[in-house]
């Protein structure tokens, strides 16, 4: 069942979470971790840029995975999220909203510079 690997996810906003749960699960990642097995990628939402690099830094020091940030206070488009990631000193920050593919895509993107 768990064919692509374990992605934790951190998102306070329950419908959020259930539709990144689902995504997820329909693409064939587990979004529950087996005992053991640590997450490849971690999603987690950073309601805004000012806790963004303390909130990132407390997943980072949790979690062995990259993360891919979610917000709805970050600008849209290649240019703003790139500048924004980099900033942030992650590979991929995705605004709020987006669309299955957006996610699923930008998941791809993390995991396969995760290796």
């Amino acid at each position: 069942m768990n064919r692509k690997g374990f992605i934790a996810i951190h998102e306070r906003d329950d419908l959020i979470r259930e539709l990144l749960e689902r995504w997820l699960g329909e693409a064939g990642y587990s979004v529950h971790p087996v005992a053991g097995e640590s997450p490849r990628l971690v999603i987690a939402d950073i309601p805004s840029p000012h806790v963004a690099p303390s909130r990132i830094e407390e997943l980072q020091a949790v979690y062995a995975a990259p993360v891919l940030v979610l917000s709805g206070r970050f600008r849209r488009g290649p240019a703003g999220s790139a500048e924004t990631a980099r900033r942030l000193g992650v590979r991929r920050v995705l605004p709020k909203p987006f669309t299955r593919k957006e996610l699923l895509s930008a998941v791809d993107e993390m995991l396969e510079g995760a290796g």
